[in-house]
């Protein structure tokens, strides 16, 4: 692989960054709004000294313009006060941008993070195409502190991307977009090597994909991919054949919202920034320093559910199948639960009923994750996750945030991906 120093078109690069970015979106209506507010309010309230100090958070109320300065304060320090040496790449990279977005200092952590791009190795043709999402969040951050370093390392991560051929990723075809469109919109024209259309090509690329998954109802993959997936397809340079219908895509995401599908934190920091108007290269033109934003004085909640002391049945089976797994088991229990409770109760009754469903979690960006049952854990070596299920299809929200119904048969399912 080539590594190329544009020396003579050093000075150019003072003013690449300058390039107009090609945008295609459309606005939240007014009358909606309030759900929007809603949802910002949910997130920013989740910002504890207690809680996961979580830099998508931050990114998307900056981005937004926060509405509780006291956590964009808490929040920021805890993040600059993190030990990169804990933090993956992907994490660091978020780290650096969210700190961006609060216009503190992040000149060590960049340091590390291009070193660790610099000894990158990118991963085989046939590798998952969720090894790129890390490394396409360094790109990005990178690219917005010194677009001119980074390009041997983007041209490498887009070269490699151009090889993959493994099933395509919703959430890392969207991340990758935004780095190389970045690095698209950042780059000289007319350099000597044609970086431009490297990037280019991978863009076409991806972003026909992405279009690609784009369902009759708007949504592109999943709910909760499709704000990232926004994002993309609202800055990239390179425009999908089929032309993307943001209206149609933007109220499906309010209808999704107003039925109450994000409530995780996580998920509303992948959606906000889109439902203002904003991505994520967008970060480093943050205004700190801004008066705070004005509360919403009446924001929109659903009317709360009717308080319930029925209790409900919910079937818990634990399944491990797997070959060079060596305990296999495949046990059902009846666990009975407070209706409305969330499905970790119901973990946690069927563990307080019986030592045979044990388990263990830890907390992430996305809430509580269940790492471990009967001490059969995960292995990011061995590609291994317990999967929840129901009645055969994965759940679309945490054990800290699913709520089963009544004779709802759970499956934690041992797997691989």
């Amino acid at each position: 692989m080539a590594w190329l120093v544009l020396f003579l078109l050093s000075h150019l690069w003072a003013t690449a960054g300058t390039s107009t970015q090609v945008r295609s979106s459309c606005s939240v209506p007014s009358e909606e709004e309030p759900w929007v507010d809603r949802i910002q309010v949910l997130m920013e309230n989740s910002v504890t000294r207690s809680s996961y100090p979580n830099p998508s958070i931050l990114i998307a109320m900056n981005l937004a313009g926060p509405y509780n300065v006291e956590a964009q304060k808490l929040l920021t320090e805890e993040l600059v006060a993190s030990d990169t040496a804990d933090l993956t790449m992907g994490q660091l990279a978020l780290n650096i941008m969210a700190l961006t977005s609060s216009c503190r200092d992040t000149a060590s952590k960049v340091s590390v993070l291009q070193r660790e791009m610099q000894r990158w190795t990118p991963p085989g043709p046939h590798e998952e195409a969720v090894a790129f999402y890390g490394p396409s969040l360094a790109v990005l951050a990178l690219c917005q502190k010194n677009s001119e370093a980074t390009l041997p390392v983007a041209a490498g991560f887009a070269k490699a991307l151009l090889a993959n051929t493994s099933p395509f990723d919703v959430d890392t075809g969207a991340v990758a977009t935004l780095a190389l469109t970045c690095m698209y919109n950042r780059t000289p024209v007319g350099s000597g090597y044609s970086y431009r259309t490297l990037f280019g090509q991978v863009l076409k690329s991806i972003v026909e994909n992405i279009s690609r998954r784009v369902t009759d109802s708007g949504i592109i993959g999943d709910i909760y991919s499709t704000g990232l997936a926004m994002q993309a397809l609202s800055v990239t340079p390179e425009q999908p054949s089929k032309k993307w219908d943001c209206e149609k895509t933007m109220a499906t995401v309010l209808d999704e919202i107003k039925q109450g599908k994000f409530q995780n934190p996580m998920s509303v920091a992948q959606i906000l920034p889109s439902l203002k108007g904003k991505t994520y290269l967008d970060v480093p033109h943050v205004k700190c320093g801004s008066d705070q934003v004005t509360p919403p004085s009446d924001p929109i909640f659903p009317s709360p559910a009717p308080t319930s002391t029925s209790n409900i049945t919910v079937m818990y089976t634990i399944n491990n199948q797997l070959r060079g797994v060596e305990l296999l088991f495949n046990v059902t229990t009846e666990v009975s639960v407070k209706e409305g409770s969330v499905l970790l109760v119901v973990l946690q009754e069927a563990q307080r009923k019986s030592a045979t469903f044990k388990f263990e979690t830890v907390m992430t960006s996305w809430g509580l994750m269940v790492t471990s049952i009967n001490n059969i854990a995960e292995n990011a070596n061995h590609k291994t996750y317990w999967q929840f299920l129901s009645n055969g299809t994965p759940l679309d929200a945490g054990v800290a945030e699913y709520v089963p119904f009544n004779h709802e048969h759970i499956l934690a399912n041992f797997t691989q991906y």
